[in-house]
C-alpha cells in the first residue's frame, strides 16, 4: 500500500501534479478527414450574413453581451428557441462584426443595443467564435 507523507515532511517546493492521462491514440493525417474524433468542418468559423426583419415592438430573439470595454467585441450571449433569430442561424457564441454596416468590433454595449433596437431590417455580419466568446464571459458583466 502507498503510504501518504505528511505534508510538513515534503522537502520544499512541493508540487502536486495531476495524475497522468495518456494521450489519444495517434491517427496519420490521411485518415484523420474521415474519423469521428475530427471536426474538420472549418466554414462553421467563417464570417456569414444574417438578415433580420423586425416589426414594429417585436423582440429581436437573442441577447448580446460585451463591448468595448471588454476588449473582445460583441458576442450573442442567448438567442431564444424557435426565435426569427434561431431560424436565421445566430447561436450562442457568435461574434457580432457588423450590424447595417456599422462596425461592431469595437463599440459600446449601449451604442450596440441602441442600434439593434431601433432597426427594422437587421443586416449582420457574425462569425462563430467561441474561444473568445468563453474569454469574454470570464471579463464581463453584461
Amino acid at each position: 500500500m502507498d503510504q501518504k507523507i505528511p505534508y510538513d515532511d515534503y522537502q520544499l517546493p512541493v508540487v502536486f501534479l495531476p495524475s497522468y492521462e495518456s494521450p489519444p491514440a495517434w491517427i496519420p493525417p490521411q485518415e484523420r478527414i474521415q474519423h469521428p474524433d475530427y471536426n474538420n468542418e472549418l466554414t462553421q468559423f467563417l464570417p456569414r450574413t444574417v438578415v433580420l426583419k423586425k416589426p414594429p415592438g417585436a423582440q429581436l430573439g437573442f441577447n448580446i453581451r460585451g463591448g468595448k470595454a471588454s476588449q473582445l467585441g460583441i458576442f450573442i450571449s442567448k438567442v431564444v428557441p424557435d426565435s426569427d433569430a434561431h431560424r436565421a442561424g445566430l447561436q450562442e457564441g457568435d461574434q457580432v462584426l457588423s450590424v447595417n454596416e456599422v462596425d461592431f468590433q469595437d463599440i459600446e454595449h449601449s451604442r450596440a443595443v441602441e442600434i439593434l433596437k431601433s432597426a427594422r431590417e437587421i443586416l449582420m455580419r457574425v462569425r462563430f467564435f467561441p474561444y473568445n466568446y468563453q474569454r469574454q464571459k470570464e471579463r464581463t458583466v453584461h
